[in-house]
């Protein structure tokens, strides 16, 4: 495998530009922008293929975020439009709504918002943000990548969904070269940066119990020399196939 980071950063942005032409010409691209790696070089490979002035990046910290000023540094160093929408206190007031549900008939329903529950409604919140700005504006990037995809690293219906993916097929190891390229000149310190969702307040790698490394080397070679990690690879990319795949659906008798 002969992988050119320059030359699949430059591929990227042409995909990005005939995909535009093809279903989105003069509309503008939105992406979340968190701070991170995958975002700021999703948001350099469409400034590139668009222009900055076609790029809008949101920014939905929820409360407080830590890495806020990366965000602001991105849209910066990019030169594209740039809004802050706080998502904090709509999240708090979703988990009390959630928690002050009134029962139908009988007796209250008893709910409990488990840490899973609360940190998979920020990125529900957030799309619903980006989506009424693509809706107001034009189309929404996906930022996700391969290695996140492969294993489920993502929430559904939330960072999960877009109207284009251009670095899905890319894994985090081939990112992280894509952004180091001269073609990008993007800031060493963002592209390097160890990725963390932002919610659970572990690395992702410390969450899902691998490294990226690891993951990227199976699944471009599918070779793993640690059984155990192995194992959990493959139990995380069985157990989270449903959030790439397409709703079932009831076929009509007569048809």
């Amino acid at each position: 495998m002969n992988f050119n980071a320059e030359q699949e950063a430059r591929h990227i942005v042409s995909w990005i530009q005939n995909w535009f032409s093809n279903k989105g010409a003069g509309t503008t691209a939105v992406i979340g922008i968190s701070g991170g790696k995958d975002s700021t070089i999703a948001a350099a490979l469409t400034a590139k293929a668009l222009g900055p002035d076609r790029v809008l990046g949101v920014l939905i910290p929820n409360g407080h975020q830590a890495d806020l000023d990366d965000a602001k540094r991105v849209v910066r160093t990019l030169g594209i439009c740039g809004t802050i929408v706080n998502i904090g206190g709509v999240t708090a007031a979703i988990e009390q709504a959630i928690l002050d549900g009134e029962p139908v008939d009988g007796e209250k329903i008893p709910m409990e918002i488990t840490s899973d529950i609360r940190i998979n409604i920020p990125p529900r919140v957030r799309m619903t943000i980006l989506r009424a700005h693509a809706q107001s504006h034009g189309r929404l990037i996906n930022t996700c990548n391969l290695s996140e995809n492969y294993i489920g690293y993502s929430t559904k219906d939330g960072d999960g969904t877009g109207d284009l993916a251009p670095l899905e097929e890319y894994t985090v190891t081939e990112l992280i070269q894509i952004g180091l390229t001269d073609y990008l000149s993007l800031p060493h310190d963002l592209v390097v940066k160890t990725p963390a969702d932002g919610l659970c307040g572990k690395s992702d790698e410390e969450n899902i119990g691998f490294s990226y490394a690891v993951l990227d080397r199976f699944i471009r070679t599918g070779k793993c020399d640690d059984s155990n990690v192995l194992a959990m690879i493959n139990k995380r990319h069985n157990a989270n196939k449903h959030k790439l795949a397409l709703m079932d659906s009831c076929k009509p008798l007569f048809i």
